[in-house]
């Protein structure tokens, strides 16, 4: 049986932040993934007769790009799309579903939109004073609720946050992204060392600052502990001195950006995992964390704040320890507990293991995600709810 096209929409194809997309579009059984955005972008590869986008990155392109943004105008685009002959227009946060709007009025097809964090939770001023982008979504987010005809959230958290903001409750699915846990299977013949390990964005919403706080007082128990810090953004500067004048001398390492195989590998040989998220001030917050899941993967216990979305992705007590947002003290007490109980350390590894497997299974996630696709193109489907 041939299958059926499915546009993935985003406005930039693809950052290489941005694998959750590819995977869980790659990784469709019946369905083809056909890319379609604004700009395509310096990230991950995707198939060239799979992908159209507006602006290649030439000037006449940058105009093109204003063009659709503004009033909706993509002759060209539009008409790829069409040929194409989609079931199903699928865009991946809400403010590229906002951007997609005018394609999906003149194709007239169902549309879902994934919101995954960052478009559920920061502030409408911050929104205001971002990017077009972001202007465009405010004016058009009222529509959005509208026309959609489904939305994902990637979480409860974000389901709630939608939800406040006068989204029906009704059209909102929770829906767990999942991983490709063959990519996050650990190595049992690598040996772990006493290593608290972050990988994320040094931004003000990934907490490093509480981290290191928090082994300052590990470090004054526990000497050997070493803090990993793999990531790189505009906090890095004021970090790494921040460490430097609390931390013990070679018993930290800022990393910058490494690749995923190089991630893994730290998960194999760190013993805790530690990403403590807050909200930010301008509102934006974790919406669930798929580091989170890919940590408990490789079998690496998790310590952070229960902030956002992050008590789904983490079970508190089972696979790890989550304390009050900010409270890097104790912070320091739960990575402690881990560090020094190597029985309560091996439950918690297994444990998570399990839990990834029986709930963020990038596999099993997908099947649902299609099950969803069929019942939205189902003849039913023009007479019922599609998302009850």
């Amino acid at each position: 049986m041939s299958k059926q096209n499915v546009v993935i929409f985003n406005g930039r194809l693809l950052p290489a932040s941005e694998t959750f997309i590819k995977n869980q579009a790659e990784g469709l059984e019946t369905f083809r993934p056909q890319y379609v955005g604004v700009r395509r972008v310096k990230g991950l590869s995707l198939p060239q007769d799979r992908t159209q986008v507006i602006n290649q990155g030439s000037l006449v392109g940058a105009i093109k790009e204003i063009g659709f943004k503004t009033l909706g105008i993509a002759p060209k685009l539009i008409r790829q799309v069409q040929q194409l002959n989609p079931c199903l227009i699928h865009a991946h946060f809400g403010i590229c579903g906002a951007l997609a709007l005018p394609l999906v009025e003149r194709l007239n097809l169902p549309f879902i939109v994934t919101y995954h964090g960052l478009d559920a939770t920061v502030t409408d001023a911050y929104l205001r004073k971002d990017s077009l982008s972001t202007n465009v979504y405010l004016q058009r987010r009222q529509k959005l609720k509208e026309k959609a005809t489904c939305f994902l959230a990637v979480s409860e958290f974000i389901k709630s946050e939608l939800v406040a903001q006068g989204f029906a409750s009704e059209k909102i699915i929770v829906h767990y992204t999942g991983i490709d846990r063959e990519q996050f299977l650990p190595n049992p013949e690598i040996k772990r060392r006493p290593i608290v390990l972050f990988v994320a964005r040094l931004t003000e919403k990934k907490g490093c600052e509480y981290l290191i706080k928090a082994m300052a007082k590990v470090q004054a128990i526990r000497e050997d502990v070493e803090l990993v810090v793999i990531g790189d953004g505009v906090l890095r500067s004021p970090l790494e001195k921040l460490a430097n004048s609390t931390l013990n001398r070679n018993r930290y390492r800022f990393l910058g950006l490494q690749p995923p195989e190089e991630v893994r590998n730290w998960m194999n040989r760190s013993q805790v995992f530690c990403v403590p998220s807050v909200r930010a001030d301008t509102g934006d917050t974790e919406g669930f964390g798929m580091v989170f899941a890919e940590a408990q993967s490789m079998g690496l216990p998790v310590v952070s704040f229960a902030s956002g979305g992050i008590p789904e992705a983490v079970a508190d007590e089972q696979t790890g320890f989550l304390t009050a947002a900010r409270d890097w003290s104790g912070l320091s007490d739960r990575l402690l507990c881990l560090l020094q109980n190597p029985v309560l350390w091996q439950e918690f590894s297994q444990k998570g293991q399990l839990r990834v497997k029986t709930k963020f299974d990038l596999n099993q996630q997908n099947k649902t995600l299609e099950e969803l696709y069929r019942k939205l193109l189902a003849p039913q489907a023009q007479r019922e709810p599609a998302c009850i």
